[in-house]
């Protein structure tokens, strides 16, 4: 028989008959900005039976140097072993969700991508979607064993991603569209509760990935995803897209809200604003 292949997104009514199934692994990317601890506890007391945690700062982040982002890229091949002692292959099909509309959850979908690893999707819906199913919980942990562990290695595709000096050469280029992910309100510069400094990068377009979700945090259809990034590329190719955020996180939302539309190609600054406006010498645009 052959296995299904989720790359996107996976509904909960499709994961629910796969807990069991030892090809497949789910991940808890659950997190909160404001209180960093909070999704660790959630998991604790009740996640997706089978699924294992995964923290955004610990995990799926590297060392910060407070010049390079509150969020840098992990290293690969840490990834990769934390990824395979869960029992991630290079033929596993991995799940991630969290309960913030795929906020989180799109970090891992991302990453794995980045690694070489296609069979990734987000829970659409998250946490919620999975209640509402009427999925079970559990307070377990799985445990992590020499015997379990996957064949995984690391694939980079170093061309799903740009650095700060890609951004600064083509700040004015007339090409690249720059795309931020972040709030309205913080990407004009009216509030800032992370980053030192309020604003955006100079050219930037906006569009809060949260407009990539209906009321329930489904992610909306593809049609309408796809009209939504066409309006704002015209007539140019998806390849000349790089999507920013705050940290290199939401603007994975992004990134996949456009695979869904059919738009692949698109690329990530991973450094996004906190990197940039750690460098008083960068310049800095306020308002829309």
């Amino acid at each position: 028989m052959i296995q299904s292949r989720h790359t996107t997104l996976v509904s909960a009514a499709e994961l629910a008959p796969q807990i069991n199934d030892s090809t497949w692994r789910v991940f808890d990317c659950r997190h909160d900005l404001q209180h960093p601890q909070r999704g660790r506890s959630a998991y604790t007391q009740g996640h997706v039976p089978g699924a294992w945690f995964l923290h955004l700062d610990d995990d799926l982040s590297g060392p910060r140097t407070g010049r390079n982002g509150r969020h840098p890229l992990p290293d690969p091949d840490t990834l990769v072993r934390r990824l395979a002692a869960c029992g991630v292959s290079a033929t596993t099909q991995v799940v991630a969700y969290d309960e913030a509309g795929g906020a989180f959850a799109a970090r891992l979908w991302w990453l794995l991508r980045w690694l070489g690893h296609d069979k990734v999707a987000v829970l659409d819906g998250g946490m919620p979607a999975w209640l509402r199913a009427g999925g079970a919980l559990q307070s377990e942990v799985p445990a992590c064993s020499s015997q379990q562990a996957g064949e995984l290695r690391v694939n980079l595709r170093n061309e799903l991603l740009v650095d700060v000096a890609y951004v600064q050469a083509h700040l004015k280029d007339g090409e690249t569209v720059l795309l931020d992910a972040r709030a309205g309100e913080r990407f004009r510069g009216e509030v800032e509760p992370l980053d030192a400094v309020a604003g955006h990068i100079p050219g930037a377009l906006n569009r809060d990935y949260r407009q990539n979700l209906d009321e329930q945090q489904y992610f909306r259809p593809a049609a309408e995803l796809r009209a939504a990034f066409a309006h704002l590329l015209g007539a140019r190719s998806p390849a000349v897209m790089v999507n920013s955020c705050g940290s290199g996180v939401t603007a994975c939302h992004n990134l996949l809200a456009m695979e869904i539309a059919g738009l692949p190609g698109a690329r990530l600054y991973a450094g996004s604003w906190s990197e940039w406006c750690a460098d008083s010498s960068r310049p800095v645009a306020t308002g829309a």
